[in-house]
């Protein structure tokens, strides 16, 4: 008997795996495993969201006017060149669905988000990975790799899952060694958790070149992950392609009044990025003098750690061991980091908990 057969490329699919919230035998376990803000949401969103609820009968408004005026007016761009998504994850595969399809290459460093490897697969591209730099991006590296074939190049800054950030100047001569008809795609997830000085120039950037789109979410700092909001920049011309094929009312009601309160509420921005600092500059420093039981943590500008385990405490006896206190994190076999454990920074409680598990598991081994 015959049945539908999924095109080869599919095959060649390996599903997203989100981080764990439970252990291997059911326990639930706080979620230190998804880059999710640990202080939740701002009140003054979770009031504008739980307004916008009393219609849920009308369909949202498909262009997304209000919020897209107010990313707008938060970052200085035209909002008739901002585009909206289930998340930035639907962006990112549409940009690969517009530029790229069977005989072509998307491009993307060696450790970069998951994502691109199943948005390049998904439409029959062929996946290339450049080389990392001691598990940061290495643009000569990327540029390198470039052929006539190459259609996108990915790149996420800060990236995930390493943390690690390129520079302004980095970013601009990568963006200057691609060829025009090349689309880059700056996925600027972790964007909020810069200081000022930090920021990596892709927007202003965008504001002029004709082939790169950058990527942002609600999802992080914004406490909204629940609701997948995220949100583009680019010329005119690669916005309109992307309409073309966006879904029809990707965007909730209630979400769009959530995002757009969030993005007002700058104080629970800054309150949550001073936390994340604190906090993620204190846990580099206990991994640090682990050090000579063989822990590492990457240098971070986000709202992570990888930490590197080459002693006798491995990444998965970490996990495993963090299960047994009631915290999940991400261990990254599948990313080609089998002893590396990605951990979210937490609270204050949930920070010292970890960090006092990891010396106690560390001395023991």
């Amino acid at each position: 008997m015959t049945k539908p057969a999924p095109k080869d490329w599919i095959l060649g699919i390996h599903a997203y795996v989100p981080g764990k919230s439970a252990a291997d035998d059911g326990r639930p376990l706080i979620k230190l495993s998804a880059n999710e803000n640990p202080l939740g949401t701002s009140k003054a969103v979770r009031e504008a969201f739980v307004a916008a609820t009393a219609d849920m009968a009308t369909y949202p408004d498909p262009a997304a006017e209000k919020l897209r005026a107010a990313i707008g007016a938060v970052h200085g761009l035209d909002p008739d060149r901002i585009i909206y998504g289930t998340g930035s994850d639907e962006l990112l595969h549409i940009a690969a669905s517009a530029y790229a399809g069977p005989g072509d290459e998307i491009l993307y460093v060696r450790y970069g988000f998951a994502v691109y490897d199943i948005a390049a697969r998904r439409v029959g591209a062929t996946p290339v990975i450049a080389p990392d730099k001691d598990y940061a991006t290495d643009v000569d590296a990327l540029l390198a790799a470039v052929t006539d074939k190459t259609k996108v190049v990915f790149l996420a800054n800060p990236n995930n899952p390493t943390g690690t950030m390129t520079s302004r100047e980095e970013i601009a001569r990568l963006h200057a060694g691609l060829r025009p008809d090349i689309l880059f795609v700056l996925d600027q997830a972790y964007a909020e958790y810069l200081e000022d000085g930090e920021d990596d120039g892709g927007l202003d950037l965008a504001k002029t070149a004709s082939n790169i789109l950058v990527t942002r979410t609600f999802s992080k700092i914004y406490g909204l992950a629940a609701e997948r909001i995220g949100w583009g920049y680019g010329s005119p011309e690669v916005i309109d392609i992307l309409h073309r094929i966006r879904a029809p009312f990707n965007v909730t009601t209630a979400g769009q009044a959530a995002a757009i309160a969030a993005i007002g509420d700058s104080e629970w921005v800054a309150f949550s990025r001073t936390h994340n600092a604190r906090w993620r500059d204190w846990l580099a420093s206990e991994v640090a003098a682990l050090s000579n039981h063989g822990l590492r943590a990457v240098p971070s500008k986000t709202n992570f750690l990888l930490i590197l385990f080459d002693g006798k405490l491995t990444a998965e006896a970490a996990m495993k061991g963090l299960w047994d206190e009631g915290y999940a994190t991400r261990w990254l076999p599948g990313q080609g980091l089998p002893n590396g454990l990605r951990i979210t920074i937490g609270t204050k409680a949930q920070n010292r908990a970890v960090a006092a598990k990891l010396r106690a598991m560390a001395e023991a081994a």
